[in-house]
């Protein structure tokens, strides 16, 4: 019985270690980028409807990257729905955590931007129909329905 406790106590010692530690701000960039050695780079910065936001950065060897490449190479998790238009973005790293309709009336949606040269603007066209140059990022801020002009993410931080 004693051996199991002591095994178990290890264990969970273990479990807290791993599970508690954080990365640090001196993480090389070849941890926090997709493809890091690639001649370029675009990110994904995501900003919550808590303020809580993440960033992802994607290598790329060509001119540009298209956004939906640059979503799906982010590994951020999101949803999308196809409508007459294109492709909608209905969920986000998980947020909402779940839904029944991708826009539903008067309900928070995702907001999207493009950064270019440390500026943000308001995308015109839908993600699929975006490529970014180096150093250019996808912004998605979840916004509530009653915002009618959200403001965009942070701004990228180059890694």
């Amino acid at each position: 019985m004693r051996n199991r406790l002591i095994w178990a106590s290890a264990t969970l010692a273990l479990v807290i270690a791993a599970c508690g530690s954080s990365p640090t701000s001196s993480a090389s960039p070849a941890v926090s980028c997709v493809n890091a050695s690639a001649a370029h780079h675009a990110y994904v910065v995501v900003e919550h409807l808590s303020g809580t936001s993440i960033q992802k950065c994607v290598g790329f060897a060509g001119d540009t990257i298209d956004g939906q490449s640059l979503m799906d190479q982010s590994t951020i998790r999101y949803q999308t729905q196809t409508f007459s238009f294109g492709k909608g973005v209905c969920a986000i790293d998980n947020e909402p955590a779940q839904y029944s309709e991708c826009f539903p009336k008067d309900k928070p949606y995702w907001s999207l931007f493009i950064e270019t040269s440390g500026a943000w603007t308001a995308a015109q066209t839908g993600y699929t129909a975006i490529n970014l140059h180096d150093k250019e990022a996808l912004g998605w801020r979840y916004v509530d329905s009653s915002d009618q002009n959200p403001s965009p993410p942070p701004v990228a931080k180059e890694t």
